[in-house]
């Protein structure tokens, strides 16, 4: 008999797996599934394959096999019960004989809808909407807000020193933060599907803008690197432009522009990695959805902020954020954010994406 804790472990499990593909699956969702027996224990999982590739539940399924039937699959995300690149997942699910399919999170799309219907339909017990909250706020995030919003979800990335400069009065940044700072900023961007900074950025410190491991090689999937630039001050010889990554030069006016560019290339998760001004901009016009800030225990006392013109003169129309998590790196903090109140004219709750 399946324990108590089964189910809810799965899925903690599920969102996991959804993460570890996260910037690998665009346009489609990072969905984690696992299958359980009759008994509870867990005999397969998957996660959505880049696209074309097999979907989460397939996956888990395959890795099962016979002992799927007269189990549980818990999933992310509901089962599509459409013929895209791949067949419906929820067919897949009756034909390997579960009894009963756990889901996070209600398919949003009218295009890929009614699975969990469809499973219904066969006798098969459907529980909507378990833990949709931590869900929504994990993998799914980006996919949800390209759905909702139909833009990319915007990550900003930013270290400073504990006076909030990017830089010294000279112009210097490197390094504000140590080795581990780094290295996880490399692994965030591992996680995204294109990086952006301005042209004052690219010209300035000329990066490379690519996902490195240890020894600065390059490794892995590599996200499109874009450049806004519409002064066409970007060199030829810049190293963002290298072979070693696609590139993207923009010349979009505003924020909003350049998110329409991107979501019409399939990108759904953007690093925004740009110095201040480009900072400031993308949060006066609401479209930062996380901001990741590594603080250095260092003081400069002069230098450029952080972020630029907020455009807020009071109080009482400050940006608000809720850490989501702290975590000690090295000698520096990293913090992750997540705004409550936008500038922008839409509000984030602690449950939205």
């Amino acid at each position: 008999m399946t324990t108590p804790l089964a189910e809810p472990r799965a899925m903690a499990r599920a969102r996991e797996l959804g993460l570890s593909v996260l910037g690998t699956t665009s346009p489609n969702p990072a969905v984690g599934a696992v299958i359980l027996d009759s008994a509870g224990t867990p005999v397969g999982e998957g996660a959505t394959a880049p696209p074309g590739g097999p979907h989460a539940e397939v996956t888990a399924l395959a890795q099962a096999g016979e002992r799927a039937r007269g189990g549980t699959a818990v999933v992310t995300l509901e089962p599509c019960a459409h013929t895209g690149r791949t067949g419906p997942c929820a067919d897949a699910l009756i034909a390997a004989g579960v009894v009963r399919v756990v889901i996070a999170v209600p398919e949003p799309t009218e295009l890929a809808g009614g699975g969990a219907d469809r499973l219904r339909a066969a006798g098969i017990a459907v529980e909507l909407g378990v833990e949709r909250a931590e869900a929504e706020d994990g993998a799914l995030a980006p996919w949800l807000t390209g759905v909702r919003e139909h833009r990319p979800f915007v990550v900003w990335k930013v270290a400073a020193t504990l006076d909030g400069r990017v830089a010294a009065a000279d112009g210097s940044s490197r390094w504000i933060t140590g080795e581990q700072a780094r290295a996880a900023v490399h692994r965030l961007r591992a996680t995204c599907d294109a990086v952006v900074v301005g042209s004052g950025t690219a010209v300035t410190d000329d990066p490379q803008l690519t996902v490195r491991d240890a020894d600065g090689r390059t490794t892995g999937r590599q996200p499109l690197r874009v450049v806004v630039d519409r002064r066409g001050r970007l060199a030829p010889t810049a190293r963002v432009l290298d072979d070693a990554a696609p590139t993207h030069v923009s010349r979009a006016g505003t924020p909003a522009e350049l998110m329409a560019e991107l979501f019409d290339r399939d990108v759904r998760r953007v690093l925004l990695e740009g110095g201040p001004t480009l900072a400031a901009a993308f949060l006066r016009a609401g479209l930062v959805d996380e901001a990741v800030v590594h603080l250095a225990p260092t003081l400069l006392g002069a230098g450029p902020s952080l972020v630029g013109d907020l455009g807020i003169s009071t109080m009482a129309g400050a940006l608000s954020f809720r850490i989501v998590d702290l975590l000690p790196m090295g000698g520096d903090v990293q913090i992750r954010l997540r705004p409550t109140r936008h500038t922008g004219g839409h509000q984030h709750t602690d449950g939205g994406s």
